[in-house]
């Protein structure tokens, strides 16, 4: 079997020109140079979610398993802690993420789960037609929203943050290059990883132009520094016209769940 062989015989069924596209295609890339420089194939678990988002999983030749909505994350810390020489990376969207899981996205990145977590943001519930998520903008009309939601957006970035997340990090779904660069970079660092990948969704809430528009590249900040991280995650709060930066946000090491269990078993 061929290693960088990633493809499956499953119908993709993503929109044409969801972002989607751009994720899976830098993943991919990603995983290829993984494999490339020496790690085993078939120790890479990606765990999907219930979603377009989670479509991903169907479409990579890897090991994988669907979790139950919102519960992706904390079956992706079983399966690490079950076996710490597997790499997992957890595919979710704002709405499993931010909205029905936040707990246990929180909780991992607090006990510092050495996992990667891809979360595809479109900032609406896109399968179910577009009902409105913790990171939807304030006064966005849906079909749980007819009359615009009154809510204030969630910043995921500054929540991570401060709930310990080792890496945390934004990409584009149009920007693959830079996208792969991220998941790399992800993988590299011991611990909990979070990059939120803004994720156009063309059918209910088609952002492409304003983030071609606003997105730009970070680049000589302190990403060891809390305080800094959490000043350029305040540029963008979800509901604002500012420019959106994209990048490493926060990098820093600390002790990982899964060697600090491993250490009681004697």
């Amino acid at each position: 079997m061929d290693s960088f062989n990633l493809e499956t015989n499953i119908q993709n069924t993503w929109c044409p020109g969801c972002g989607n596209f751009g994720i899976i295609s830098a993943f991919k890339q990603a995983i290829q140079e993984i494999i490339k420089n020496g790690f085993s194939k078939e120790k890479i678990v990606v765990v999907g979610d219930i979603g377009c988002n989670s479509k991903i999983v169907d479409y990579l030749a890897l090991n994988s398993l669907i979790g139950l909505h919102g519960r992706s994350v904390v079956t992706a810390e079983g399966i690490k802690l079950a076996n710490p020489e597997l790499k997992v990376f957890v595919f979710l969207g704002d709405g499993a993420g931010l909205d029905e899981g936040i707990e246990h996205l929180i909780h991992a990145a607090k006990r510092n789960s050495n996992i990667k977590v891809i979360l595809h943001n479109n900032r609406l519930f896109a399968l179910t037609t577009g009902q409105f998520t913790a990171v939807s903008p304030e006064g966005f009309k849906s079909a749980s929203s007819p009359f615009g939601t009154i809510e204030e957006p969630l910043n995921p970035l500054k929540q991570m943050i401060v709930s310990r997340a080792s890496f945390v990090a934004r990409g584009y779904s149009a920007k693959i290059e830079h996208l792969k660069n991220l998941i790399l970079a992800a993988d590299k660092q011991d611990g909990f990883a979070y990059i939120e990948v803004l994720q156009p969704c063309i059918s209910f809430f088609n952002t492409i132009e304003f983030y071609n528009q606003k997105v730009y590249e970070l680049a000589g900040h302190d990403i060891s520094s809390e305080a800094a991280a959490l000043k350029l995650a305040s540029e963008w709060e979800y509901n604002a016209e500012g420019k959106i930066p994209l990048g490493i946000f926060f990098a820093k090491s600390r002790p990982v769940f899964e060697t600090k269990a491993y250490s009681f078993i004697k």
